[in-house]
Protein backbone atom coordinates (compact mmCIF):
# COMPACT_ATOMS: atom_id res chain seq x y z
CA UNK A 1 0.00 0.00 0.00
CA UNK A 2 2.61 2.02 1.05
CA UNK A 3 4.47 1.61 -1.97
CA UNK A 4 1.48 2.15 -4.53
CA UNK A 5 1.31 5.74 -2.69
CA UNK A 6 4.99 6.03 -3.62
CA UNK A 7 4.85 4.81 -6.69
CA UNK A 8 1.63 7.52 -7.67
CA UNK A 9 3.90 10.65 -5.97
CA UNK A 10 6.77 9.73 -7.95
CA UNK A 11 4.63 9.68 -11.00
CA UNK A 12 3.00 13.19 -10.12
CA UNK A 13 6.56 14.69 -9.68
CA UNK A 14 7.84 13.02 -12.60
CA UNK A 15 5.03 14.68 -14.68
CA UNK A 16 5.17 18.37 -13.01
CA UNK A 17 8.72 18.04 -13.96
CA UNK A 18 8.10 17.42 -17.72
CA UNK A 19 5.50 20.12 -16.95
CA UNK A 20 8.08 22.64 -16.53
CA UNK A 21 10.58 21.50 -19.01
CA UNK A 22 8.08 21.73 -21.47
CA UNK A 23 6.99 25.01 -20.08
CA UNK A 24 10.62 26.19 -20.30
CA UNK A 25 11.31 25.06 -23.71
CA UNK A 26 7.54 26.56 -25.12
CA UNK A 27 8.77 30.43 -23.65
CA UNK A 28 12.79 29.85 -24.96
CA UNK A 29 11.01 28.72 -28.57
CA UNK A 30 9.06 31.71 -28.25
CA UNK A 31 11.52 33.96 -27.02
CA UNK A 32 13.29 32.87 -29.84
CA UNK A 33 10.71 33.26 -32.15
CA UNK A 34 10.49 37.03 -31.16
CA UNK A 35 13.58 37.56 -30.93
CA UNK A 36 14.31 36.37 -34.99
CA UNK A 37 11.13 38.27 -35.77
CA UNK A 38 12.45 41.72 -34.28
CA UNK A 39 16.06 41.06 -36.39
CA UNK A 40 13.98 40.65 -38.97
CA UNK A 41 12.56 43.37 -38.46
CA UNK A 42 15.49 45.26 -37.93
CA UNK A 43 17.39 44.55 -40.70
CA UNK A 44 14.24 45.52 -42.94
CA UNK A 45 14.15 48.90 -41.40
CA UNK A 46 17.69 48.80 -42.16
CA UNK A 47 17.38 48.21 -45.52
CA UNK A 48 14.66 50.24 -45.88
CA UNK A 49 16.56 53.37 -44.79
CA UNK A 50 19.47 52.34 -47.42
CA UNK A 51 17.33 52.38 -50.09
CA UNK A 52 15.35 55.49 -49.00
CA UNK A 53 19.11 56.94 -49.17
CA UNK A 54 20.28 55.85 -52.34
CA UNK A 55 16.70 56.34 -53.80
CA UNK A 56 17.49 60.38 -52.66
CA UNK A 57 20.90 59.93 -53.84
CA UNK A 58 19.45 59.25 -57.62
CA UNK A 59 17.44 61.60 -57.98
CA UNK A 60 19.82 64.23 -56.79
CA UNK A 61 21.82 63.10 -59.27
CA UNK A 62 19.03 63.16 -62.34
CA UNK A 63 17.92 66.38 -61.19
CA UNK A 64 21.66 67.68 -61.73
CA UNK A 65 21.40 65.83 -65.48
CA UNK A 66 18.58 67.41 -66.21
CA UNK A 67 20.13 70.91 -65.12
CA UNK A 68 22.98 69.83 -66.99
CA UNK A 69 21.18 68.66 -70.54
CA UNK A 70 19.27 71.97 -69.93
CA UNK A 71 22.78 74.24 -69.87
CA UNK A 72 23.72 72.30 -72.56
CA UNK A 73 20.78 72.83 -74.81
CA UNK A 74 20.82 76.51 -73.95
CA UNK A 75 24.49 76.32 -74.47
CA UNK A 76 23.99 75.38 -78.15
CA UNK A 77 21.74 77.38 -79.03
CA UNK A 78 23.04 80.28 -78.34
CA UNK A 79 26.29 78.95 -79.64
CA UNK A 80 24.41 78.63 -83.11
CA UNK A 81 22.79 81.86 -82.82
CA UNK A 82 26.37 83.52 -82.49
CA UNK A 83 26.95 81.64 -85.86
CA UNK A 84 24.29 83.28 -87.52
CA UNK A 85 24.91 86.14 -86.61
CA UNK A 86 28.54 85.95 -87.41
CA UNK A 87 30.24 86.07 -84.00
CA UNK A 88 32.14 82.94 -84.03
CA UNK A 89 35.12 81.92 -86.81
CA UNK A 90 33.84 79.24 -89.54
CA UNK A 91 35.79 76.73 -90.77
CA UNK A 92 34.72 74.00 -93.86
CA UNK A 93 35.24 73.53 -97.56
CA UNK A 94 34.61 76.27 -100.25
CA UNK A 95 36.53 78.32 -102.66
CA UNK A 96 39.29 81.40 -102.33
CA UNK A 97 39.02 83.54 -104.99
CA UNK A 98 42.03 86.33 -105.44
CA UNK A 99 41.76 89.47 -107.36
CA UNK A 100 44.05 91.73 -108.76
CA UNK A 101 44.40 95.27 -111.19
CA UNK A 102 44.93 94.43 -115.15
CA UNK A 103 48.69 94.19 -115.84
CA UNK A 104 47.22 95.45 -119.78
CA UNK A 105 47.87 99.20 -120.52
CA UNK A 106 44.90 100.63 -121.35
CA UNK A 107 44.57 101.35 -125.05
CA UNK A 108 44.35 105.29 -126.15
CA UNK A 109 40.65 106.53 -125.65
CA UNK A 110 39.93 103.60 -123.16
CA UNK A 111 38.90 104.08 -119.86
CA UNK A 112 41.61 103.22 -117.64
CA UNK A 113 38.51 102.64 -114.76
CA UNK A 114 38.28 99.83 -116.61
CA UNK A 115 40.96 97.88 -116.03
CA UNK A 116 40.78 98.25 -112.33
CA UNK A 117 38.70 96.34 -109.37
CA UNK A 118 35.68 98.33 -108.27
CA UNK A 119 33.31 97.93 -105.65
CA UNK A 120 31.05 96.62 -108.08
CA UNK A 121 33.30 93.91 -108.70
CA UNK A 122 33.27 92.35 -105.67
CA UNK A 123 30.10 93.23 -104.98
CA UNK A 124 28.48 91.16 -108.31
CA UNK A 125 31.14 88.40 -107.55
CA UNK A 126 30.08 88.18 -103.58
CA UNK A 127 26.43 87.85 -104.85
CA UNK A 128 27.18 84.93 -107.43
CA UNK A 129 28.91 83.04 -104.23
CA UNK A 130 25.64 83.69 -102.13
CA UNK A 131 23.70 82.50 -105.03
CA UNK A 132 25.38 79.39 -105.44
CA UNK A 133 24.76 78.58 -101.54
CA UNK A 134 28.04 80.04 -99.75
CA UNK A 135 27.27 80.31 -96.61
CA UNK A 136 29.82 82.42 -95.14
CA UNK A 137 31.84 85.30 -97.15
CA UNK A 138 35.39 87.24 -96.18
CA UNK A 139 36.74 90.00 -98.30
CA UNK A 140 40.64 90.55 -97.00
CA UNK A 141 39.32 88.70 -93.50
CA UNK A 142 37.01 91.02 -93.05
CA UNK A 143 33.90 88.75 -92.38
CA UNK A 144 30.81 89.85 -94.35
CA UNK A 145 26.94 89.82 -92.84
CA UNK A 146 23.94 91.57 -94.02
CA UNK A 147 25.25 95.17 -92.72
CA UNK A 148 28.21 95.07 -94.14
CA UNK A 149 29.30 97.43 -96.75
CA UNK A 150 31.41 97.27 -99.75
CA UNK A 151 32.21 101.08 -101.60
CA UNK A 152 34.91 102.38 -103.66
CA UNK A 153 37.21 104.88 -101.38
CA UNK A 154 38.71 106.99 -103.89
CA UNK A 155 41.57 104.22 -105.31
CA UNK A 156 40.87 101.61 -102.66
CA UNK A 157 37.95 99.48 -101.58
CA UNK A 158 35.95 100.25 -98.05
CA UNK A 159 34.94 96.90 -96.82
CA UNK A 160 33.20 97.64 -93.14
CA UNK A 161 34.77 100.65 -92.88
CA UNK A 162 38.33 99.29 -93.77
CA UNK A 163 40.29 99.85 -96.65
CA UNK A 164 42.19 97.46 -98.42
CA UNK A 165 43.87 98.02 -101.61
CA UNK A 166 44.09 95.04 -104.29
CA UNK A 167 44.58 92.00 -104.31
CA UNK A 168 41.64 91.05 -102.68
CA UNK A 169 40.96 87.78 -101.26
CA UNK A 170 37.67 86.32 -100.82
CA UNK A 171 36.58 83.12 -98.87
CA UNK A 172 33.43 81.45 -99.19
CA UNK A 173 32.41 78.53 -97.36
CA UNK A 174 29.66 75.88 -99.49
CA UNK A 175 30.36 73.40 -101.72
CA UNK A 176 33.40 74.10 -103.64
CA UNK A 177 32.45 72.55 -107.35
CA UNK A 178 29.28 74.60 -107.42
CA UNK A 179 31.08 77.69 -106.04
CA UNK A 180 33.74 77.37 -108.62
CA UNK A 181 31.27 76.79 -111.43
CA UNK A 182 28.90 79.79 -110.85
CA UNK A 183 31.83 82.20 -111.11
CA UNK A 184 32.68 80.85 -114.02
CA UNK A 185 29.30 80.47 -116.58
CA UNK A 186 29.64 81.86 -119.44
CA UNK A 187 29.25 85.58 -119.86
CA UNK A 188 29.87 85.39 -116.06
CA UNK A 189 31.45 87.72 -113.93
CA UNK A 190 35.00 86.27 -114.31
CA UNK A 191 34.84 86.26 -118.28
CA UNK A 192 33.47 89.88 -117.76
CA UNK A 193 36.75 90.88 -115.44
CA UNK A 194 39.47 88.80 -117.20
CA UNK A 195 38.19 90.82 -120.74
CA UNK A 196 39.82 93.59 -119.27
CA UNK A 197 42.91 91.83 -118.16
CA UNK A 198 42.27 91.50 -114.40
CA UNK A 199 43.34 88.88 -112.49
CA UNK A 200 41.50 86.00 -111.39
CA UNK A 201 42.40 83.15 -109.59
CA UNK A 202 40.00 80.83 -107.99
CA UNK A 203 40.78 77.54 -105.96
CA UNK A 204 39.43 75.13 -104.21
CA UNK A 205 40.21 73.63 -100.81
CA UNK A 206 38.71 71.57 -97.76
CA UNK A 207 39.93 73.99 -95.16
CA UNK A 208 39.09 77.33 -95.30
CA UNK A 209 38.58 79.56 -92.42
CA UNK A 210 36.35 82.42 -92.28
CA UNK A 211 36.70 84.98 -89.23
CA UNK A 212 34.63 86.72 -86.97
CA UNK A 213 32.97 90.10 -87.84
CA UNK A 214 35.11 92.23 -85.60
CA UNK A 215 33.04 95.38 -86.23
CA UNK A 216 30.06 97.13 -84.11
CA UNK A 217 26.39 96.68 -84.10
CA UNK A 218 23.21 99.31 -83.59
CA UNK A 219 20.05 100.26 -84.23
CA UNK A 220 19.64 103.82 -84.46
CA UNK A 221 15.70 103.60 -85.76
CA UNK A 222 14.86 100.07 -85.88
CA UNK A 223 14.22 98.12 -82.40
CA UNK A 224 12.56 94.75 -81.25
CA UNK A 225 8.52 94.67 -81.08
CA UNK A 226 8.26 94.02 -77.25
CA UNK A 227 5.48 91.15 -76.70
CA UNK A 228 6.30 89.24 -80.10
CA UNK A 229 8.82 86.80 -79.84
CA UNK A 230 8.00 85.05 -83.28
Amino acid sequence: MFQGKQAKILMVFICMILGIMLSTQFKSAENAKNSITQQRVEDMAERLKTSEKENSRLNSELKKLHEQSGSAALARQLRNLQAKAGELPMEGPGVKVTLDDSTVVAKPGDNANLYIIHDDDLLRLINELRAAGAEALAVNKERLLDISEIRCAGPTVSVNNNRFSPPYEIIALGNPQTLESSLRLRGGVIETLKFWGITVDVKQSNNLLVPAFKGTRHYDFAKVKEGDSK
